[in-house]
């Protein structure tokens, strides 16, 4: 439920879920309870009170950093908001994002296309001062004081999405690299959001999480799992087998908007997402093959 924090075992790490979507356990944000403390994505914009209580309860008054993983708004759009609250604290984000973060005007437009009438649930997000955000790439390394977090570059879902290694405690943060595991499911849903998804570059992204191979996977929706390759695995097959799914569907139908709504009215119910947030991804998922198809053609 929103507010609930969690510690990742063995670990520095906690993750309190932000209330995405009003999907219990959608939006995860991560706290790093390190010498320099740090999050890992900020959820949506709303409930960042709940942020917020969670640090407080850690007993973190002071954020070093604001990592993250990608510019989307599910990840980054409390990034303003919490930097506001925390005036010490530096926004890290790929170089690509920086400017949307400091002017999301494009962003907001570009969400607003292709969430639809999901919108009701996000915060028009708050500019970040230019003077509090600085750009990384994959190869650099944060210090955290009495650990290192390594950025790794992980571009198949957008250009501008990293992965963070927290290596002291084995954590890797995935953003949306590894797909999504709803609570209470045993398997991975795929995620290939307009505009930038592309396939190959979301496999390469896989096998970059299995090589690391970490003790904790950190997804950005639902929490943290103990890691085996295996999941990396098991997301190339989900991957693929969804875009060739979709590639099937477009060779049998009329029209790209008669594919959509094929997967919109035969999406499976996801628990917990429920009927309407099932639909809702199964509509962006598609559009984004679509696009990525259109691309490779």
């Amino acid at each position: 439920a929103t507010g609930d924090l969690t510690a990742v075992e063995g670990t520095d790490v906690y993750y309190v879920d932000v209330g995405a979507y009003d999907v219990p356990g959608y939006g995860s944000v991560y706290i790093l309870d390190a010498d320099r403390p740090a999050v890992v994505d900020t959820g949506l914009g709303t409930n960042v009170d709940v942020i917020v209580d969670a640090l407080d309860e850690i007993g973190i008054d002071s954020l070093e950093y604001i990592l993250a993983t990608h510019v989307h708004l599910d990840h980054a759009g409390g990034a303003g908001y919490l930097a506001d609250i925390y005036p010490e604290a530096t926004v890290l984000i790929h170089d690509i994002g920086v400017r949307h973060l400091i002017d999301p005007s494009r962003l907001v437009e570009g969400t607003k296309a292709a969430v639809g009438e999901q919108w009701q649930y996000y915060d028009d997000p708050k500019p970040v001062p230019e003077d509090r955000i600085e750009g990384i790439e994959g190869g650099d390394e944060i210090n955290l004081g009495d650990r290192t977090v390594d950025v790794i570059h992980a571009p198949g879902h957008a250009p501008h999405q990293v992965l963070f290694h927290d290596r002291a405690d084995d954590v890797l943060f995935s953003g949306d690299a590894a797909g999504i595991r709803p609570d209470d499911s045993d398997r991975l849903v795929p995620t290939s959001p307009p505009v930038n998804f592309d396939l190959e570059g979301c496999l390469d992204d896989a096998d970059t999480i299995a090589e690391r191979d970490p003790d904790y996977l950190c997804f950005g929706h639902f929490g943290a799992v103990a890691f085996t390759p295996a999941l990396m695995d098991e997301y190339v097959d989900v991957l693929s087998s969804w875009v060739d799914s979709v590639c099937e569907k477009r060779a049998e139908l009329a029209d790209d908007d008669a594919v959509i709504e094929h997967f919109v009215e035969t999406a499976e119910l996801i628990e917990p997402w429920g009927e309407r947030k099932s639909r809702a991804e199964a509509r962006l998922n598609t559009k984004g093959v679509l696009r990525y198809l259109d691309q490779q053609e």
